[in-house]
């Protein structure tokens, strides 16, 4: 009589197995999905931690201050925020639509400003690099500095670069450096290197000459222009 039983408990089994197996397969399946879905919705924080995070800005406009005073206004059409993924990654801002800065004195008159085509405003140094049609116009003297690369150190407030430059002042006087030079923010204690420059000839003695073409001074020294 057990047997019986047995046999016909066993043969109860094996039909809910055949009836239900396909539904105990999408369950059984269903316990792994759900699984496999926990882990990876762990893994995700940890993706995005390696991930570089980017950030994008329309119109920028940037004031920079000192000892709580402005002194200068950064504009900008597009930047792109790169934040650090890693501990070998830097952050960083990239202006690739051109940048312009106004520079104020301690009166918050604008004493200077900056155009590029292309900036890197590297934030861990605190430099900005500048490239491509670089001038730097200093409005109180016209004095303009052109180059293609330029260097600006926020923290010493200055510019550099070893690349040529070319420095024009009201005056016509043109002083090029082929190695490049240094300068403050307003273009002021500027120092040459290798420079190649041009003096105007003072109209008064326009007459006393046949020539009247600009007096040169080439030195292979580095030259400094107050």
């Amino acid at each position: 009589m057990q047997s019986v039983n047995a046999i016909i408990k066993n043969n109860q089994f094996m039909f809910f197995l055949r009836r239900y197996s396909k539904l105990l397969s999408a369950l059984i399946a269903g316990c792994f999905i759900l699984y496999g879905c926990e882990n990876d919705i762990k893994d995700i924080p940890n993706l995005h931690d390696k991930r570089t995070a980017l950030d994008e800005g329309h119109d920028i406009t940037i004031y920079l201050s000192e000892d709580g005073k402005v002194k200068g206004k950064l504009t900008a059409p597009l930047m792109y925020n790169y934040q650090s993924g890693s501990p070998t990654d830097s952050p960083y801002m990239e202006f690739p639509k051109t940048l312009h800065v106004d520079f104020y004195n301690d009166s918050l008159i604008k004493e200077s400003q900056l155009d590029a085509r292309y900036a890197k405003d590297r934030q861990w140094e605190n430099k900005v690099f500048l490239k491509d049609c670089v001038v730097v116009i200093n409005v109180l003297k016209g004095d303009t500095l052109r180059c293609q690369e330029l260097w600006w150190d926020k923290n010493l407030r200055k510019f550099y670069t070893d690349k040529p430059a070319l420095y024009t002042t009201r005056d016509h006087f043109v002083n090029y450096g082929r190695n490049g030079l240094e300068a403050k923010q307003d273009l002021s204690d500027l120092v040459f290197y290798n420079n190649k420059g041009q003096l105007p000839v003072p109209k008064n003695s326009v007459s006393d000459t046949n020539d009247s073409s600009a007096v040169k001074k080439d030195t292979g020294a580095t030259a400094s222009h107050q």
